[in-house]
């Protein structure tokens, strides 16, 4: 977010809290202003100019739910806060989506209660954010097969990032469920890209880019099936016992991340480092390489992976560009507390 967007919003917090709903969010923050705030609140994160609290995410014991919570600072942007929220399983069934969360932005100077922001969309285009960035840094500029492993709620979010990053010319997927790959397909279709329905073996074997983007607790991509120089941004896992790759495969890649102690703890880092294949010292926050303080890829042999954690910090600065942006169109509603 802009400073001048930053001032804007702090100047007009004694009329009330800014109210900014999930149709509003959609409206306001496009996938280039999620890619920008993503980006640079990675390099802030690496400069220490900003900083994530510890994860609370907790089963609740009803209806299957994880909930919890995640929080932040970034004295860079000024963007203190936390989302609140977490994943039903059951919501699809009800015409749900399975993440529900919401923003809760303080005015770091005061502490007084800032916006209350929808954080549905505000997750997925931040978490598609999130790997299109990693795209950005570390895959090859001449790859043109982009692989999907995962056809749910955020598969078309991360299809429509990665696409914008590299010129892509075919997209391979795969889906545990393959009655949900047509969404994937009609979308590839609407960006005019052939579309195939693949094995995962043949989707390691013939792509260049993999993004998963599952909620799956076992290794669905063995390290045998990855062809040299693939870049693979892991986006699914983000609780403990959550996997969507083979350990061996981390083992033999360079690792980077939005944080490395969600990585090894939560993230998909979290099986490579617990059987001794992994060092924390050998994972790479990805805002190093946005700095220019790391090289990134190295050669078009080696192969790259990006464990997407989801940090508190990429959803304070979404949050941040909504509320901005709808200060400044007048479309939010404010409200007394």
């Amino acid at each position: 977010m802009s400073i001048q967007a930053t001032e804007r919003l702090e100047n007009s917090m004694s009329d009330g809290v800014l109210i900014v709903g999930e149709d509003l969010c959609a409206e306001v923050v496009s996938r280039k202003a999620a890619f920008d705030a993503v980006e640079a609140v990675f390099g802030a994160m690496a400069s220490d100019d900003a900083y994530n609290f510890p994860v609370i995410r907790e089963a609740i014991g009803y209806a299957d739910a994880l909930y919890g919570f995640k929080s932040g600072f970034d004295r860079a942007g000024k963007a203190l806060g936390l989302k609140s929220g977490g994943y039903w399983p059951g919501n699809a069934e009800k015409g749900l989506t399975n993440h529900q969360s919401t923003i809760f932005l303080f005015d770091p100077d005061t502490g007084l209660l800032r916006a209350l922001v929808g954080g549905n969309y505000l997750t997925a285009i931040r978490t598609a954010a999130s790997s299109s960035v990693s795209i950005a840094h570390l895959a090859r500029e001449e790859s043109k097969v982009l692989g999907m492993v995962g056809a749910g709620h955020q598969s078309t979010f991360q299809l429509r990032a990665a696409a914008e990053r590299r010129a892509f010319e075919k997209v391979v997927a795969w889906n545990p469920h393959p009655e949900m790959l047509p969404r994937l397909a009609a979308e590839a279709e609407a960006l005019g890209l052939a579309f195939e329905a693949v094995s995962p073996e043949e989707l390691g074997a013939e792509a260049d880019v993999i993004i998963t983007i599952t909620s799956a607790f076992e290794p669905l991509l063995m390290k045998d099936w990855i062809k040299p120089g693939t870049h693979i941004a892991c986006m699914g896992t983000d609780t403990k016992g959550k996997q969507e790759v083979d350990p061996a495969l981390l083992a033999g890649a360079t690792v980077f991340t939005d944080e490395i102690a969600q990585s090894i703890t939560i993230g998909e880092a979290q099986h490579a480092v617990q059987a001794g294949l992994l060092a924390e010292a050998e994972i790479t926050p990805i805002g190093a390489v946005i700095n220019g303080d790391h090289p990134g890829r190295r050669s078009d042999a080696e192969i790259t992976v990006f464990d997407g954690t989801g940090v508190g910090l990429q959803d304070l600065a979404v949050a941040s560009v909504a509320a901005a942006q709808a200060e400044q169109t007048g479309t939010a509603v404010r409200v007394t507390l």
